[in-house]
């Protein structure tokens, strides 16, 4: 079993259950997960968490080395690329790529609200040639996320290889 689109993780700042975005067969986005999410990630069939969230962005956040080990525990395999606002580095679109390229599973991206993973893996399908600038900013789009001219202004920073 997979996270379906609307799948819920435990509750946000205001008490909410957050939402889970599935942009593409493999990848799905979300906000900030909790200790407790990772287990039921787990159990839904996630393999990769992808934290796009520096440390100490926020008090009383995970922190990505807590969730290394936790993740890891579960069988998950866990991957940390911060990312800073709009700004996606050459180096994180190539991690993210490298990951995609050789991940199996399903793949969990999360930062605080799941925008920056979104535009992250949209950058990251444009630069590798998966998808065209206008499918990856509709697929964003569909879930909310307008990225589209963040993405066409990271484009030619990078090359088909990120």
């Amino acid at each position: 079993m997979f996270l379906l689109n609307g799948a819920r993780i435990g509750p946000g700042k205001r008490g909410r259950a957050r939402r889970v975005k599935k942009v593409d067969d493999r990848v799905s986005v979300a906000g900030q997960i909790r200790a407790e999410d990772i287990p039921k990630l787990a159990a839904a069939g996630v393999k990769v968490i992808v934290n796009n969230r520096p440390d100490h962005e926020e008090p009383g956040q995970l922190t990505a080395e807590e969730a290394r080990r936790i993740a890891e525990a579960c069988g998950i395999d866990y991957h940390h690329i911060p990312v800073r606002g709009a700004f996606i580095t050459p180096e994180a679109v190539q991690k993210f790529n490298e990951i995609l390229e050789k991940s199996e599973g399903p793949i969990l991206a999360h930062c605080r609200s799941g925008g920056r993973s979104t535009l992250l893996w949209a950058i990251a399908q444009v630069a590798a040639g998966r998808m065209t600038l206008e499918e990856a900013c509709a697929a964003a789009e569909k879930h909310g996320y307008d990225v589209r001219e963040t993405v066409r202004r990271h484009l030619p920073h990078l090359t088909r290889n990120g």
